[in-house]
C-alpha cells in the first residue's frame, strides 16, 4: 500500500479517513480475539464490539470517502462527533474522548505535522483520564498515555518527521500492553494483556500503516498466553467489581459543569467504572456499571434531560454469549429444522445509490421504487435463512400492510418486527445502531429510537392540482413536504428546499442528510448546501446519490 502522507510529511483529511476504514477493517478482524481477552473491569466479553460500533458510528459521521477540500481538523471533528453519539460501552466511551481531544488538538488544521499529531495524543490522553473517576493502570488508558508519551519523545527530534512520531507511539503502546498483565491482579491471574488496551494498538498500527505503508507484525508480541509468568508489578484490589450487576449509559442534555461534578460524585458512590465525557456544549455521555440502574438514572435526571439511556444486565448478557457461543444441533428433538442463522434485516428501498448504502450496513434489500405490495415483502422475510428479521418499511408499505405481512410472517413461526422507518433516512439512521449481538428486542429498541430521532422531509413536483393544509398547488409546482405533510409551495425547486430546510431545523439540529433522487435538477443540491452555510453554518451536510425515483431529494435532520 502506498503511503497516503503529501510532500511536506504531514496527515491530511483524506488520510485520516483512510485510517478509519481500515481501523474498521481491521477490528472486525480481531473483535472476537478482543473479545475473549475482556475480563476488566467486567468480564463480559464485548470490548471488541464495543470498540468496532464506537469507530464505525465515528466512520458514518463523515460519510463515504473524503474530498480532498476537506481538512484534517473537519475530518477530526466528524469523528469526535460521531463517536461521542455512537460511543458503546467502558471502551467506546474512552476511544470516543480520546478522538475528541485529538481532534480539539489539531482543530483548525489543515493538515497534521509531527509536533502536531503528537500534541493532539497528548490531549487525548489528558481528556481520557479526566473523564474517568478512577483511573486504573493496566488498562486502555495506560497504553494511551504510554503513546502520547512516545510520539511526545520522538516529536522532540529535531528532523522529526509524521512516521516517527506514529511508529514511536505504537511502538511505545505494544510495550505499555505488555506490562498490562503486570499491572492489574485479573490480567494476571488469566494470563492475557487489557482487551481496550488491544484495541487501541490495533487503530494505531492502522495509523503507521497509512503513514508508511505498512502495518507492524505484532503476532508473537501479543500472544498473551504464550508469554513467561512474570511477577506483578502492581496488584489491584477491584473486588467492587464483582458486585456491579449492570451497565448503564445514557446522554445528559441542557446541563453544566457544576451539576455534572455532582452527578460525578453522586455515581461515584453507586457504582464504578464511572466515565463523564463532554460533548456538544452542555451535554455529556454518562456511564457507569452499579448494582441499582434505576438510581443511576434518578441521579442523571437530577443533571439535566437525559436521552439514549442503554441498561446492559451482565448476567444475562453472559448467559446470551454462552448459548452463542454453544454449536447448535441442525434439528430439534421432534426432528425439526433449528435455525442457527443471525438475525436479519430487510429494508425495502427504492434507487441503486440507496440500495447500496443499505446492502454495505449488512442489511438485505427489497427494491421497491414505489409502494411495495404485502406479498412481496412476506417472499422477501420467508427467504431468508432467519428466525429473527427486523423490517425497515422506509416508507413504501403502507400501515395496514404492516400490520397484515407482520401477522402472516408471524403465524410461520417467525420473529418478525416493523419497525417505525418513514423514510429512507429514518432507516439509514436506524441502520447504524443496529447490534445484531444485542437481544432482539432490545435492538429493535435501539434502532427504532434512532429512526424517531431523525426528522425527515422531501422534494418533489406536484403532479396535479390539489389541497394541501399551506393552499393549493398546481401542476409543476414545487412541493416541500415535512414527513407526508405539505408545508411548502413555490415556484421555484431551491426556494422550496431553502424553506423546507429553514422550518426542519426550526427546532434544532447537528446534521443534515441529502438522498439525492434519480430525476434531481443539477445543481440543487449544491445550491441547498450553499444555503446552509450562510443561514446555518453550525450544520454538517453529508450527500449520498440515492438513485430513487419517490422524491427529488429526501432530507434527514439529526
Amino acid at each position: 500500500m502506498e503511503s497516503l502522507l503529501d510532500a511536506q510529511d504531514t496527515v491530511d483529511g483524506r488520510a485520516l479517513r483512510r485510517w478509519v476504514d481500515i481501523g474498521v477493517e481491521a477490528l472486525e478482524q480481531r473483535r472476537a480475539e478482543i473479545n475473549s481477552l475482556n475480563v476488566f473491569p467486567v468480564p463480559d466479553g464485548d470490548t471488541g464490539n464495543n470498540l468496532l460500533i464506537t469507530l464505525q458510528a465515528a466512520a458514518a459521521r463523515i460519510g463515504g470517502p473524503v474530498d480532498g477540500a476537506l481538512t484534517a481538523s473537519d475530518v477530526a471533528e466528524g469523528l469526535a462527533r460521531g463517536a461521542f453519539a455512537g460511543a458503546r460501552g467502558n471502551s467506546g466511551v474512552i476511544l470516543a474522548q480520546a478522538l475528541r481531544g485529538v481532534a480539539d488538538g489539531v482543530a483548525g488544521l489543515t493538515t497534521v505535522g509531527a509536533r502536531d499529531l503528537a500534541s493532539a495524543l497528548a490531549n487525548a490522553a489528558s481528556l481520557v483520564t479526566g473523564a474517568l473517576s478512577a483511573p486504573a493502570k493496566g488498562t486502555i488508558v495506560s497504553v494511551l498515555e504510554a503513546a502520547a508519551e512516545g510520539a511526545a519523545q520522538a516529536a522532540l527530534e529535531v528532523d522529526a518527521t509524521v512516521c516517527d512520531v506514529v511508529v514511536a507511539s505504537a511502538d511505545a503502546a505494544a510495550d505499555a500492553l505488555q506490562r498490562t498483565t503486570t499491572q492489574l491482579d485479573v490480567l494476571a491471574a488469566a494470563g492475557v494483556v487489557d482487551a481496550g488496551g488491544l484495541g487501541l494498538l490495533v487503530l494505531l498500527d492502522c495509523l503507521v500503516e497509512v503513514t508508511t505503508g505498512r502495518r507492524p507484525d505484532r503476532r508473537m508480541v501479543l500472544a498473551g498466553s504464550s508469554r513467561p509468568v512474570v511477577e506483578p508489578e502492581i496488584v489491584e484490589d477491584h473486588h467492587d467489581r464483582d458486585h456491579q450487576e449492570y451497565e448503564v449509559m445514557y446522554l445528559v442534555e441542557h446541563s453544566d459543569t457544576a451539576r455534572i461534578d455532582a452527578l460525578r460524585s453522586d455515581l461515584d458512590a453507586l457504582g464504578d467504572s464511572v466515565a463523564i465525557v463532554a460533548g456538544e456544549p452542555g451535554c455529556w455521555s454518562v456511564h457507569v456499571h452499579c448494582c441499582d440502574p434505576g438510581a443511576a438514572v434518578e441521579t442523571g435526571l437530577q443533571a439535566g434531560a437525559l436521552s439514549r439511556i442503554d441498561i446492559t444486565c451482565f448476567a444475562l448478557e453472559s448467559v446470551r454469549r454462552g448459548c452463542a457461543d454453544v454449536p447448535a444441533s441442525p434439528r430439534g428433538a421432534a426432528g425439526d429444522v433449528v435455525d442457527t442463522q443471525p438475525r436479519a434485516v430487510l429494508a425495502v428501498v427504492g434507487g441503486d445509490g440507496a440500495a447500496a448504502l443499505f446492502e454495505a450496513e449488512g442489511a438485505t434489500v427489497l427494491r421497491a421504487e414505489e409502494m411495495s405490495a404485502p406479498d412481496e415483502v412476506l417472499a422477501a422475510i420467508r427467504a431468508l435463512p432467519s428466525r429473527d428479521v427486523l423490517v425497515l418499511p422506509n416508507g413504501v408499505l403502507s400501515a395496514q400492510d404492516v400490520v397484515a405481512v407482520g401477522a402472516r410472517a408471524r403465524r410461520e413461526d417467525r420473529d418478525v418486527m416493523f419497525l417505525p422507518s418513514s423514510s429512507v433516512v429514518q432507516g439509514l439512521a436506524s441502520l447504524a445502531v443496529h447490534d445484531p449481538m444485542r437481544a432482539t428486542v432490545d435492538d429493535a429498541f435501539a434502532m427504532s429510537e434512532a429512526a424517531a430521532c431523525v426528522r425527515w422531509g422531501s422534494l418533489r413536483y406536484a403532479t396535479e392540482r390539489a389541497l394541501t393544509w399551506v393552499g393549493t398547488c398546481e401542476p409543476g409546482d414545487s412541493l416541500g413536504l415535512a414527513g407526508h405533510d405539505v408545508v411548502v409551495i413555490e415556484h421555484d425547486l431551491v426556494t422550496a428546499g431553502a424553506s423546507l430546510l429553514d422550518r426542519i431545523l426550526a427546532a434544532g439540529g447537528e446534521l443534515v442528510t441529502m438522498l439525492v433522487g434519480a430525476d434531481a435538477p443539477v445543481g440543487l443540491v449544491e445550491q441547498l448546501a450553499e444555503h446552509l452555510d450562510r443561514v446555518h453554518p453550525e450544520i454538517d451536510v453529508v450527500v449520498y446519490q440515492g438513485g430513487q425515483r419517490s422524491d427529488l431529494l429526501q432530507l434527514g435532520v439529526e
